[in-house]
């Protein structure tokens, strides 16, 4: 963010609360960019016993990973996540359980983690390219975002 949404002055950078921050510097506007962190919800699904990894359009050839998307006003982490399985791959979430809340500061994300048994048909939405079923026994965790939460399941089940 490089000007003020109040005023349209330039913003600079103050520090505020032992960070540095984006702050308005006309004395008329206290307008701050605090650039919090995104909500996003993850769904590891699982689906006729498996787990369901995912392919979006964007991503390389074989780069697959969990269902994931932002929360909406109003909405609870555990209804964001349903809506997300249903939105991307057409299936009705069962009984959402937390797996864990895990920083993705890479992407200035909390991504908050659900083991989300799903039943339905798969049909991909337009965002995804691809899907794969993974036996929970061949599925290997990623050491960055949603990877984490996958080896926390993982830990889980044994």
């Amino acid at each position: 963010m490089n000007f003020c949404p109040i005023c349209a002055a330039p913003l600079m950078t103050k520090d505020l609360g032992g960070l540095p921050r984006r702050a308005c510097p006309s004395p008329d506007c206290e307008f701050v960019h605090w650039d919090n962190p995104l909500p996003v919800v993850a769904a590891l699904v699982e689906y006729d016993g498996k787990i369901v990894l995912a392919r979006n359009h964007a991503w390389p050839e074989k780069k697959f990973g969990l269902i994931t998307g932002f929360l909406e006003r109003d909405e609870t982490p555990e209804a964001a996540v349903a809506r997300e399985v249903k939105e991307e791959l057409d299936l009705t979430a069962g009984r959402v359980s937390l797996i864990g809340v895990y920083a993705f500061q890479r992407n200035n994300e909390v991504i908050i983690a659900y083991h989300v048994p799903a039943s339905g048909s798969i049909v991909l939405n337009e965002e995804l390219a691809e899907f794969r079923l993974v036996s929970p026994e061949k599925l290997q965790p990623w050491d960055f975002g949603t990877g984490l939460a996958v080896r926390d399941w993982l830990k889980r089940k044994e």
